[in-house]
């Protein structure tokens, strides 16, 4: 039974999931630290955790569950500092958004009898902007939570009770749980969360450059502008860890888009336009 958790990283996903977890009902300790003392004290003052942590490691150390909601190169740190002082009776999740190096990291640093268990996790959810003022209890709510667990971990009866555990309370949050390869993962989300980042981060750029300084522009795009660029909002700290960790994958998914938007520049006055128009119909039925 889980009844003690740290968040280390209480930004958007971190706040959240501790506002989630006291939604779901969950009555145990939850404690905080991130690396910001206002991120921490925004948290605390909205009830996603009941104390703040000076030391992440001695957190962790008296924590059943530790979750990383850091971007993925301190998630890497955390893990090979972890790693040192956690047993048995711990267990380790994450929320990163490319799971290919934390996977390989947490099936060499982890995931032994003796050691603790890490489960790697990433819940498909956010918002365009983060930090612990835009934290949500029901962001999680209907989203699916992605594992890329190894099946050959031999883990401890305590830590793989904890592990289970945690898996119930993702559940209790309201997500839907999928489990799937960490290649197969990354290869997945670069085309359907990764590309729609960079295609909106593009074409906010694009506008931006071209007729941003245009007064009447907002007026004038309405929705298709908003929807459109809403994720141009994002900031380059949130994405510069999934640009390094997932590159050839986006890179090729980019790539791809290139090319369909050169066809779609070809036929504008072809009938391949209206065949373009109902695949793409098609995918929005389905």
């Amino acid at each position: 039974m889980i009844e003690r958790i740290a968040i280390l990283g209480t930004g958007l996903l971190g706040t959240s999931v501790g506002l989630a977890l006291r939604a779901a009902g969950f009555r145990g300790s939850i404690v905080g630290w991130n690396r910001s003392p206002e991120g921490a004290q925004a948290a605390l003052e909205m009830g996603a955790v009941d104390s703040i942590a000076a030391d992440p490691m001695q957190a962790a150390r008296q924590s059943q569950v530790v979750l990383l909601a850091v971007p993925i190169y301190a998630t890497l740190d955390f893990m090979e500092k972890l790693s040192g002082i956690l047993g048995s009776e711990h267990m380790v999740t994450d929320v990163g958004s490319t799971k290919r190096l934390i996977s390989e990291a947490a099936a060499r640093l982890f995931n032994t009898p003796a050691r603790a268990a890490f489960l790697p996790g990433h819940p498909m959810a956010g918002k365009e902007r983060g930090g612990a003022a835009l934290g949500d209890a029901n962001l999680f709510r209907g989203a699916v939570w992605l594992f890329t667990d190894a099946p050959e971990a031999q883990r401890s009866l305590h830590s793989a009770a904890l592990v289970k555990g945690w898996r119930e309370w993702v559940a209790a949050m309201g997500s839907k749980t999928l489990d799937l390869d960490p290649a197969r993962h990354d290869e997945l989300v670069a085309w359907v969360s990764h590309l729609p980042q960079f295609v909106s981060t593009a074409l906010s750029a694009l506008l931006e450059g071209e007729v941003g300084d245009a007064p009447e522009l907002k007026l004038v795009g309405g929705r298709a502008l908003r929807e459109m660029t809403r994720l141009g909002a994002s900031p380059y700290s949130m994405w510069r860890d999934i640009a390094y960790t997932n590159t050839e994958a986006v890179q090729a998914a980019l790539l791809a888009l290139e090319q369909r938007l050169a066809h779609l520049r070809e036929n504008l006055r072809t009938p391949e336009l209206r065949d373009e128009f109902e695949k793409a119909n098609r995918f929005r039925r389905e």
